[in-house]
């Protein structure tokens, strides 16, 4: 077998695998704020509004990381 033999070409969009990867991060940081804002909740019940506004919040930040990272392979793809 010579060196100069293509035994496997990648085509598509590597991207997209990049996205699927990159969306671990925002899906265990969505886990993480309303796993310890349930929590908060049982510990605390008279915090409710606090706590749930600080929960969504914290989940606004984590998608908005998700959708930035969705825009990305069209951004820097060739």
């Amino acid at each position: 077998m010579a060196a100069t033999e293509t035994l496997a070409q990648v085509t598509g969009s590597l991207g997209s695998i990049g996205y699927g990867l990159a969306a671990i991060g925002p899906g265990i940081g969505v886990g993480i704020v309303f796993g310890n804002g349930t929590q908060a909740l049982a510990r605390q019940p008279e915090a409710a509004g606090l706590i749930r506004a600080n929960q969504i919040l914290g989940f606004a930040f984590c998608e908005a990381l998700a959708l930035i990272g969705i825009v990305m392979p069209f951004v820097f793809g060739k």
